[in-house]
């Protein structure tokens, strides 16, 4: 899953980003309204979450922005203002979401994953399924058949993106936007190492394969009947 987060709080900002990366998230991070609207036009993001104070352009005139021009992805507004008022208006304008500041980490990324679930209309709250694979979104556990599966954080968000478009072919590129920030480099063979190893945890020790390179294409995650 990949985050925008537009905050020009340096201090707020490294801490949700450390935070967010933490629990498997990419996040591209920039500290004004215009660079954070290109962005959200240009990029293909899971969710935002965006102050209202910022330099430049605000974030409630960004976000009426997005919405005007049908960009749909979920948006979270961090604000210090705590008034009735202020919140109906950033809901009003294509907010989803709304959270002062002083903020627990926990709570917004509860709050992140509530919306994303949403947004995917998953059947289930926190479990994704493919075959005798199944992943806990919310403990982060991935069991194959009896078996425990060891991820690095990076793996799990592969892993996660594969299992949500489940038996669709998803290219190369369509991978690194999702699971990269925009810092990656397109022309490496990041995504390629990273699906080596995931087939190593996932596939090598099971007769039944579910990861498949689809030559030309992409991969896709199935199981071949």
């Amino acid at each position: 899953m990949r985050l925008l987060l537009v905050e020009d709080d340096a201090k707020i900002a490294l801490f949700v980003k450390k935070g967010l990366k933490e629990a498997g998230f990419a996040v591209d991070h920039v500290d004004n309204g215009e660079d954070g609207l290109h962005l959200a036009i240009v990029a293909p993001y899971d969710l935002a979450i965006v102050d209202i104070m910022l330099p430049r352009l605000d974030g409630l005139s960004m976000i009426e922005e997005i919405r005007t021009r049908e960009i749909t992805f979920p948006v979270i507004i961090l604000s210090a203002k705590r008034s009735v008022d202020d919140r109906v208006k950033g809901l009003m304008v294509g907010g989803d979401d709304y959270l002062t500041k002083p903020f627990a980490f926990s709570e917004l990324l509860a709050r992140v994953h509530a919306l994303i679930r949403r947004a995917n209309k998953l059947s289930s709250p926190s479990t994704l399924s493919v075959a005798d694979l199944s992943m806990n979104i919310q403990t982060r556990k991935v069991m194959r058949a009896d078996r425990a599966i060891d991820l690095q954080p990076l793996e799990f968000s592969l892993l996660e993106y594969l299992m949500r478009n489940s038996g669709m072919v998803v290219s190369k590129t369509m991978i690194m936007e999702h699971v990269w920030d925009y810092n990656f480099n397109p022309g490496t063979n990041v995504v390629e190492s990273r699906i080596c190893c995931l087939r190593d945890k996932i596939d090598k020790n099971f007769a039944v394969k579910l990861i498949h390179t689809i030559r030309g294409v992409g991969y896709v995650l199935k199981q071949d009947v």
